[in-house]
């Protein structure tokens, strides 16, 4: 008795490792795109250093978090919930290690916008980026958590990120049709948008697999969208 009491506690340790990983990864996330932002915002040139330089802490991380979760599935056999939990674990990894690379492009096209002070407002980017800094803290809440309430709102939340994407591509697009010299800096800005518009996919994503972990139901396939623009502004998240 006293060693199957031993090995459910140990069970327990480690879940709670895994769920510990877990939120240090989505906060050093969430403080990059929080850095990158500031860059766009301030012109910070810190900022989108501190970052890129964050890039292999959170690659370390979703290393730790992979090898222990697949050591829980060969050596646990866990059921139900745990299991739901675990699997989960292994994908929402990914989202947030992409996240980080998308907020590291931001600083560093951050970096290449120049000679446009005064002529582009970036006040709608900062409202999108607001957004999707919103909806990436909750998702983040709904992991550490467990909580399939906030995972539901961040879901329902990116409509309004692809609109937010849709009227910034469209604002954008007119500041270069106005002056040709604004096209550089446009370009890079619309790279930030979509790469913005990503991260928002990327929190939506994590929702959806903290919502089947918690409750065993996917929510629906289909999810809100907002209105499509007619170009899609491709941006690699590891472009230099």
């Amino acid at each position: 008795m006293a060693d199957r009491s031993h090995i459910v506690k140990s069970y327990e340790q480690e879940l709670g490792q895994l769920r510990s990983m877990m939120s240090q990864m989505g906060g050093i996330v969430e403080n990059q795109v929080a850095l990158a932002l500031s860059a766009i915002a301030d012109r910070n040139e810190e900022a989108a250093d501190a970052a890129a330089r964050q890039d292999p802490d959170v690659d370390g991380l979703e290393r730790d978090v992979e090898s222990l979760a697949i050591r829980l599935l060969a050596l646990r056999s866990p059921m139900a919930s745990d299991l739901r939990e675990i699997v989960a674990a292994l994908k929402i990894t990914g989202d947030l290690e992409r996240i980080g690379d998308y907020a590291s492009s931001i600083a560093r096209r951050s970096l290449r916008i120049r000679g446009s002070d005064g002529q582009i407002s970036l006040s709608g980017l900062r409202s999108m980026g607001r957004l999707v800094q919103d909806n990436l803290r909750r998702s983040i809440d709904a992991i550490t958590q467990q909580d399939s309430n906030r995972a539901m709102e961040v879901w329902h939340a990116d409509r309004a990120v692809d609109e937010y994407y849709t009227a910034l591509f469209r604002e954008l697009v007119t500041y270069m049709m106005e002056d040709p010299r604004n096209i550089r800096a446009c370009t890079e800005l619309l790279f930030i948008a979509k790469n913005l518009e990503r991260i928002g996919d990327h929190a939506t994503n994590i929702a959806e697999r903290v919502f089947y972990a918690v409750t065993g139901d996917n929510l629906p396939a289909v999810r809100p969208r907002g209105g499509p623009t007619s170009i899609d502004t491709t941006a690699e998240p590891d472009d230099r």
